[in-house]
Protein backbone atom coordinates (compact mmCIF):
# COMPACT_ATOMS: atom_id res chain seq x y z
CA UNK A 1 0.00 0.00 0.00
CA UNK A 2 1.61 3.63 -0.93
CA UNK A 3 0.00 6.62 0.14
CA UNK A 4 0.84 10.09 -1.08
CA UNK A 5 -0.45 12.71 0.45
CA UNK A 6 -0.05 16.45 -1.28
CA UNK A 7 -1.87 20.00 -1.07
CA UNK A 8 -0.21 21.48 1.61
CA UNK A 9 1.26 25.13 1.54
CA UNK A 10 1.02 28.41 3.60
CA UNK A 11 -2.05 29.93 3.62
CA UNK A 12 -3.44 33.26 5.32
CA UNK A 13 -5.81 32.77 8.34
CA UNK A 14 -9.60 32.07 7.64
CA UNK A 15 -8.45 30.59 4.13
CA UNK A 16 -8.90 27.15 2.96
CA UNK A 17 -6.93 24.73 1.57
CA UNK A 18 -7.58 20.96 0.47
CA UNK A 19 -5.44 18.11 0.69
CA UNK A 20 -5.17 14.90 -1.04
CA UNK A 21 -4.07 11.60 -1.12
CA UNK A 22 -3.93 9.62 -3.51
CA UNK A 23 -3.76 5.30 -2.34
CA UNK A 24 -2.64 2.93 -4.26
CA UNK A 25 -0.90 -1.18 -4.21
CA UNK A 26 -4.21 -2.93 -3.74
CA UNK A 27 -8.13 -2.55 -3.39
CA UNK A 28 -9.24 -0.50 -0.95
CA UNK A 29 -12.81 -1.73 -0.66
CA UNK A 30 -12.64 -2.83 2.96
CA UNK A 31 -10.26 -0.13 4.34
CA UNK A 32 -10.83 3.34 6.40
CA UNK A 33 -8.99 6.10 4.88
CA UNK A 34 -8.14 8.70 7.77
CA UNK A 35 -6.35 12.05 7.96
CA UNK A 36 -4.02 13.07 11.18
CA UNK A 37 -2.29 15.91 11.63
CA UNK A 38 1.33 16.21 13.88
CA UNK A 39 2.31 19.73 15.13
CA UNK A 40 6.47 20.28 16.56
CA UNK A 41 6.12 18.37 20.09
CA UNK A 42 2.60 17.30 19.83
CA UNK A 43 1.09 14.00 19.39
CA UNK A 44 -0.20 12.85 16.43
CA UNK A 45 -4.13 13.91 16.32
CA UNK A 46 -7.33 12.50 14.72
CA UNK A 47 -8.72 14.79 11.87
CA UNK A 48 -11.08 13.05 9.74
CA UNK A 49 -11.92 8.93 8.65
CA UNK A 50 -14.13 7.61 5.53
CA UNK A 51 -14.71 4.27 4.92
CA UNK A 52 -13.89 3.36 1.15
CA UNK A 53 -17.01 1.52 0.84
CA UNK A 54 -20.45 3.13 2.06
CA UNK A 55 -18.86 6.36 2.73
CA UNK A 56 -19.07 6.29 6.80
CA UNK A 57 -17.26 9.32 7.73
CA UNK A 58 -15.75 10.21 11.53
CA UNK A 59 -14.26 13.61 12.46
CA UNK A 60 -12.13 14.61 15.25
CA UNK A 61 -12.51 17.55 17.74
CA UNK A 62 -9.71 19.60 16.53
CA UNK A 63 -11.34 20.61 12.83
CA UNK A 64 -14.82 19.47 13.04
CA UNK A 65 -17.36 22.02 11.59
CA UNK A 66 -14.32 23.67 9.38
CA UNK A 67 -13.69 20.44 7.41
CA UNK A 68 -14.99 17.89 5.07
CA UNK A 69 -13.86 14.28 4.11
CA UNK A 70 -14.91 13.24 0.86
CA UNK A 71 -13.92 10.35 -1.74
CA UNK A 72 -13.29 9.88 -5.01
CA UNK A 73 -12.94 6.03 -5.99
CA UNK A 74 -12.44 6.18 -9.26
CA UNK A 75 -9.57 8.31 -8.97
CA UNK A 76 -8.26 6.17 -5.43
CA UNK A 77 -8.09 9.41 -4.00
CA UNK A 78 -9.32 11.15 -0.48
CA UNK A 79 -9.43 14.75 0.17
CA UNK A 80 -9.92 17.11 3.11
CA UNK A 81 -11.04 20.32 2.33
CA UNK A 82 -10.49 22.81 5.38
CA UNK A 83 -12.11 26.32 5.79
CA UNK A 84 -11.21 28.78 8.36
CA UNK A 85 -8.10 28.12 8.82
CA UNK A 86 -6.34 29.22 12.51
CA UNK A 87 -2.58 29.61 13.10
CA UNK A 88 -2.87 26.66 15.37
CA UNK A 89 -3.56 24.13 12.51
CA UNK A 90 -0.36 24.28 11.60
CA UNK A 91 1.02 20.90 11.17
CA UNK A 92 2.27 18.25 8.80
CA UNK A 93 -0.93 16.26 8.01
CA UNK A 94 -0.75 12.50 7.15
CA UNK A 95 -3.07 10.12 5.52
CA UNK A 96 -3.33 7.19 6.25
CA UNK A 97 -5.22 3.58 5.61
CA UNK A 98 -6.49 0.81 7.81
CA UNK A 99 -7.96 -2.41 6.78
CA UNK A 100 -11.82 -3.96 8.55
CA UNK A 101 -11.79 -1.07 11.03
CA UNK A 102 -14.70 -0.11 13.14
CA UNK A 103 -16.24 3.37 12.91
CA UNK A 104 -15.25 3.83 17.42
CA UNK A 105 -11.96 3.02 16.18
CA UNK A 106 -11.41 5.39 12.84
CA UNK A 107 -9.21 8.73 15.63
CA UNK A 108 -7.10 5.73 17.09
CA UNK A 109 -3.53 6.07 15.12
CA UNK A 110 -2.48 2.79 16.33
CA UNK A 111 -5.48 1.43 14.51
CA UNK A 112 -3.87 2.34 11.10
CA UNK A 113 -1.25 -0.06 9.28
CA UNK A 114 -0.45 2.42 6.57
CA UNK A 115 1.14 5.89 6.37
CA UNK A 116 1.84 8.41 3.99
CA UNK A 117 4.46 10.58 3.98
CA UNK A 118 2.97 13.73 5.02
CA UNK A 119 2.04 17.20 3.90
CA UNK A 120 3.01 20.39 5.53
CA UNK A 121 0.21 22.82 6.24
CA UNK A 122 1.42 26.20 7.49
CA UNK A 123 -1.29 28.99 8.51
CA UNK A 124 0.28 32.73 8.74
CA UNK A 125 0.13 36.04 8.13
Amino acid sequence: VQLQASGGGLVQPGGSLRLSCVASGRAFNDYVLGWFRQAPGKDREFVAGIRWSGGTTKYGDSLKGRSTIAKDTTKNTVYLQMTSLKPEDTAVYYCAAAPRLIHSMFGIPSSYEHWGQGTQVTVSS
